[in-house]
Order: structure tokens, then sequence, then C-alpha cells
């Protein structure tokens, strides 16, 4: 079995972090036991003092888990519509993540399809973090939190070993602060990408 990244990978910049885990795998085990897993293709930064960040005003209980230890889970429900998955970084207190804005689906592509109401392209399963966290039956109540570091956990972020790529950046996208900051990255070419 390939072990999670240890705690100390989200101790790194977090930009930097955004970008390294592109070509890596999520990870998640369903209460059946059943896995379901992709690979990274784009990730968007948010980092501490920035306009777009949840943790910009301060601590909340919406956003408390930003402000606890790095490598943790931090899910959350946005516009009445979606979940979204984040991964939490920089030391206990700072408040920064990883927005995982989309993957390559690898395992459990036919439960994904179900979670996502019977989608019938692949390419349109995960190719978004609403979508993304649909098809890996994400809830606040189950995975916020959660500590991806933990081999016992039922999400992980584990390293991959994907060919080369080549790492674009741009603006994020679905924003109205913060919107300049070139924070989005994704792989170049890879069709699981929200928008190229």
């Amino acid at each position: 079995m390939v072990a999670p990244f240890p705690r100390e990978f989200y101790l790194q910049d977090t930009l930097a972090v955004a970008q390294k885990l592109l070509g890596q795998s999520v990870w998640r085990r369903l209460p059946s036991g059943e896995v379901l897993s992709g690979i990274i293709v784009e990730t968007e930064g948010y980092l501490s003092g920035d306009p777009a960040c949840h943790a910009y005003r301060g601590p909340t209980p919406r956003n408390r888990t930003m402000f606890g230890p790095p490598g943790h889970a931090y899910v959350y429900f946005t516009y009445g519509l979606h979940m979204m998955l984040n991964v939490v970084c920089a030391p206990e207190g700072v408040a920064e993540a990883v927005l995982i804005r989309a993957i390559e689906p690898t395992e459990g592509v036919e439960t994904m399809r179900a979670n996502r109401g019977g989608v019938e392209s692949a390419l349109l399963l995960t190719n978004g973090p609403g979508k993304l966290a649909q098809a890996l039956a994400l809830t606040r109540q189950h995975d916020n939190g959660l500590d991806v570091t933990d081999p016992r956990s039922d999400l992980q972020i584990r390293p991959h070993a994907p060919p080369p790529f080549e790492i674009v950046s741009t603006p994020r996208i679905g924003i109205s602060q913060g919107v300049e900051s070139p924070w989005r990255y994704y792989i170049r070419g890879n069709p699981w990408v929200s928008r190229q």
C-alpha cells in the first residue's frame, strides 16, 4: 500500500504545495469499503491575507479547520449546491489551503458515475471542484477535518508517479476578490481540467 504524504509536505510554501499536488492521487474509502481514486490535475492556492481565502476575516465555525494543523481536509458547502475539497497547509494558526479543483478518475469510476447521477461522459465526472466532491461522495459532516496524512484515514493524498507534464499557471476561477493572483495550476493538455 502507498503511504499518504506526511504532514511535513503541507508545511512547505502553500503555492509550492498547490503545484506539487499535481499528478498525485486522491484516495477515498467509502463506508462500504470500496475505494475511489483519481489523479489531481488542477489546484488553486489560498493564502493568509488573501481576500479570496475563507480565513481572510478570521476564524469562524465554518472555517476553523483551516486554522488547525496542516494535512487536514477542509470540506465546505458553497453556493448552496456543492461541496469543495481543500487540504490545509502552513503551520497551525496560519490558515492557508489548496483547493483540489479537478481529478482524472482512476478507480471506482462506475460508482463515481452513480454518485454524479449517471453522468455518461467520463470527462465530465470530476472536471471541477463540486463535481469531484460529488463523485467522491464527500460530505462536510464526515470528511471535514479528516487527517489526509493518516494511513488509517478514509481520505488520503498519496504519491503517484505520473509521466512528465507541464504546469500552467492562471488566475483563479469563480471568485470576486483576489482575481489577479495567478494561483491556479493545472496540467497542460489534461482533458479533465475544468477550464483550459
